[in-house]
């Protein structure tokens, strides 16, 4: 069986980089740098960052997050998201980039970059 088969997308080319605001993301290294230092992102860490910069200024819900991030479709009513939203701003706080991950009121996450910064 061929990967087109098995992947019926296999032929959509994914960019390597992503930009969340100041920080570039490298799909490669699964890591996000600031100029030339890397933030030593885990990997779940990376896919948090990388999945809220796809749409930069958009809401993510923590059911979508669990759900796309962690691939969890119940909640494990655990702080699990919390954590990794406080691993990942402990990371971006010695560039002043802390508030790169914000809260939404409604609840969730999303990217707080100004408008074009993060496409």
């Amino acid at each position: 069986m061929s990967a087109r088969g098995e992947f019926p997308d296999g032929d959509v080319m994914i960019s390597r980089f992503r930009e969340a605001g100041d920080v570039t993301l490298d799909l490669f290294h699964s890591d996000g740098r600031v100029e030339d230092r890397w933030l030593d992102l885990l990997p779940r860490e990376f896919a948090l960052l990388w999945r809220l910069a796809e749409y930069p200024g958009e809401r993510m819900t923590r059911q979508q997050l669990l759900a796309e991030v962690w691939r969890i479709q119940l909640d494990p009513d655990a702080n699990i998201l919390a954590i990794h939203v406080a691993r990942v701003r402990a990371k971006l706080e010695p560039f002043g980039l802390a508030h790169l991950i914000a809260a939404h009121p409604d609840g969730g996450y999303f990217l707080d970059v100004p408008p074009a910064a993060g496409l």
